[in-house]
């Protein structure tokens, strides 16, 4: 493990986490069994952002059948739902996607990530993550989980890289269902 900035450049696959990271971790539950979660927008906007500008995202979450919705509207094509052993989903993704640990964040905020965090050079996590998650990671987010904590990592590490948005750069536009 060498510097923060160093480290973060390197990262060329960022995996997420649902609830509790994508969302505030708040859950209603429908009749027929769906899950109803809220989203941020800036979050959508920043992951909808790097998928355009080449960086490859995925998701490693242990419920989701409505969630490939806003996923697909997002353009994620890396989707492991339902997923009951984190580490295996990583370990199959990081070969598909032909990474190495050290280029590879992954941002969650409870105990089963913390497995895949270990795995990986960048491990983060949203503000109100549970203790051990924050002892386990290189970056605690100042945001919460649903609350921007996504876009903050996101664009830190298309920031390092120089990808993000500058002055005088054309903007990337992003439909409104990607928001």
């Amino acid at each position: 493990m060498g510097n923060f900035k160093e480290d973060i450049a390197k990262v060329r696959l960022i995996v997420l986490d649902v609830d509790g990271v994508m969302t505030d971790g708040g859950i209603t539950v429908t009749p027929e069994g769906e899950f109803i979660r809220k989203f941020h927008a800036k979050d959508g906007y920043a992951l909808s952002y790097a998928l355009r500008r080449g960086y490859e995202i995925a998701i490693i979450t242990g419920r989701g059948r409505s969630l490939e919705v806003r996923l697909n509207m997002l353009g994620v094509k890396h989707i492991y739902s339902n997923c009951m052993h984190k580490i295996e989903a990583l370990h199959d993704l990081m070969q598909k996607v032909g990474v190495t640990p050290e280029e590879v964040l992954y941002m969650g905020d409870d105990i089963p990530d913390i497995e895949p965090m270990q795995q990986v050079g960048m491990p983060v996590c949203p503000a109100d993550a549970a203790t051990e998650v924050i002892e386990a990671s290189r970056y605690v987010s100042q945001f919460k989980g649903g609350e921007g904590c996504v876009r903050d990592v996101v664009e830190q590490v298309m920031r390092a890289r120089g990808d993000w948005y500058k002055p005088g750069d054309k903007a990337i536009a992003v439909t409104t269902a990607s928001r």
